[in-house]
């Protein structure tokens, strides 16, 4: 699983306004101004042309600039789906970001629909790719990344079952333990109760103290 790094802190807009005609050309996935400006989205660090077939992103995440290398100057990333640099991002660094980014929203409602639209590719050559070069594919990789935030929360927290569920992106907690007993060989509660016996498990006396604090 790789680290997690902190977003590049992108700079204060210096490129052209987001106009309403410009706006209006990107939900519309105008061409015309293919060429002539490149949109930049905050909250995925991607930028695409204005033509991109992508979902469109909330108009506050969005910046304007007027090239490809303004935009990848600021830390940006070229969308994988309209290539607006002319070449595209290498597909080992995609899957890198790719991973960071579910890293980064494992607690959230993941679907491959939704973690394509984010990465601004297709569902079946995001799964194709990813699974190429980890090993895994993205739901196996999102059900790893959250079972591992569990692990640390049922070490960590006096949370009950369901709460470190519904805490790390799982719908309920019968399917928690089922994924987490598959990948760990215990339930939940058994191996909250190993780490209790090897000391690593807060105890409910600190806990308690912890909470009055």
């Amino acid at each position: 699983m790789t680290d997690l790094h902190e977003r590049p802190a992108y700079r204060e807009q210096t490129g052209p306004a987001l106009t309403d005609d410009i706006w209006n050309a990107i939900i519309a996935n105008d061409a015309a101004l293919d060429g002539r400006l490149i949109y930049a989205v905050k909250t995925t660090g991607i930028f695409c042309r204005p033509s991109c077939k992508s979902k469109p992103p909330k108009r506050e995440h969005v910046r304007i600039f007027r090239g490809a290398a303004d935009a990848a100057a600021q830390g940006f990333r070229p969308c994988k789906r309209c290539r607006p640099d002319g070449k595209g991002m290498p597909d080992e660094e995609w899957i890198r970001h790719t991973a960071k980014w579910i890293e980064a929203h494992y607690a959230e409602p993941l679907t491959l629909a939704v973690l394509a639209d984010a990465q601004h590719a297709s569902p079946y050559h995001l799964h194709r790719t990813f699974k190429r070069l980890t090993g895994v594919t993205p739901a196996e990789y999102i059900a790893a990344t959250r079972v591992e935030a569990a692990k640390r929360r049922l070490k960590e927290t006096g949370e009950t079952v369901t709460e470190v569920a519904l805490r790390t992106g799982f719908p309920n907690a019968a399917y928690f333990s089922t994924v987490f007993h598959k990948r760990t060989g215990l339930s939940p509660t058994a191996y909250r109760q190993a780490q209790e016996a090897s000391g690593s498990y807060p105890s409910k006396k600190r806990t308690e103290e912890g909470r009055s604090c």
